[in-house]
């Protein structure tokens, strides 16, 4: 059994934002490796695969434009086709960290405990494979009651961005807020459903440590703001957040009685 590493609220306290960074660098980390591989290729090229099939649709949709357009308006091209690719990747970038959160959910789960193993340096009783595979409604299903949460608040923060005056100061910050909230619910969810945490009792856990819950997921929605970098984003995130969780909630949940820091 590999011996348990220090993460760096073992020897001091720190913040969600050093969480995040540290996941960076537990996913260099010889026996995790595969289990970040696996979803990153799986991104890398549904991505790669649907960006080939915008751009052909962009190069049709501007050789129209291109038929439209007088002579003297033809350098117009040089200023568009830059600015529709890189619309195009920003746009795909959140859609994509979206769609990967389901499609790598069951790997998502894996990474967690294998993080979490690592630090701790014991294993966690997950059954066997044919036992994940069984347990797959049910990781899936608690991914819907994420989404299920975030919708409606989401369109309500979104409708915030309408009202004058509020909408152009106050509303940006709101929904930055809200998004650190919501990154922090998405990563620290794997460790706390690997271990049958309740999706309310997880809330309420973060809600409890609500300076480090915002400082990580700040800094994930930051990095998933980048692209290219985004890509990953997911698995830094969750190794980040099974760190905190090692070092904050994980006693907690084995001993009731203590009171998350």
């Amino acid at each position: 059994m590999a011996s348990a590493l220090s993460s760096p609220a073992s020897s001091a306290r720190k913040s969600g934002v050093n969480y995040f960074l540290y996941g960076f660098n537990l996913i260099k980390r010889p026996g995790l490796r595969t289990f970040v591989f696996i979803p990153l290729m799986i991104n890398l090229l549904l991505f790669a695969g649907v960006i080939y099939a915008v751009l052909g649709q962009l190069e049709v949709f501007f050789d129209w434009v291109n038929a439209q357009l007088p002579d003297y308006l033809s350098w117009l091209n040089f200023l568009l086709w830059p600015l529709a690719v890189v619309t195009m990747l920003v746009l795909l970038s959140f859609v994509f960290s979206s769609v990967m959160n389901w499609l790598a959910a069951p790997f998502n789960g894996l990474l967690a405990e294998k993080v979490e193993q690592l630090l701790t340096g014991k294993p966690l009783n997950t059954g066997t494979t044919v036992d994940l595979l069984k347990d797959l409604p049910r990781v899936l299903g608690r991914e819907w009651l994420k989404l299920k949460y975030y919708l409606p608040r989401a369109l309500l923060f979104l409708l915030i961005f309408w009202i004058p005056l509020v909408g152009q100061t106050l509303a940006p910050v709101l929904w930055f807020l809200f998004s650190a909230w919501m990154m922090a619910i998405q990563y620290c969810d794997y460790p706390f459903d690997n271990h049958k945490v309740a999706f309310k009792d997880m809330k309420f856990a973060l809600a409890q440590t609500r300076g480090t819950s915002f400082s990580f997921g700040a800094a994930v929605t930051v990095f998933s703001m980048i692209p290219i970098v985004n890509f990953i984003v997911m698995p830094v995130a969750i190794c980040g957040a099974t760190a905190m969780w090692v070092d904050k909630y994980r006693e907690v949940y084995r001993h009731p009685e203590i009171a998350p820091d």
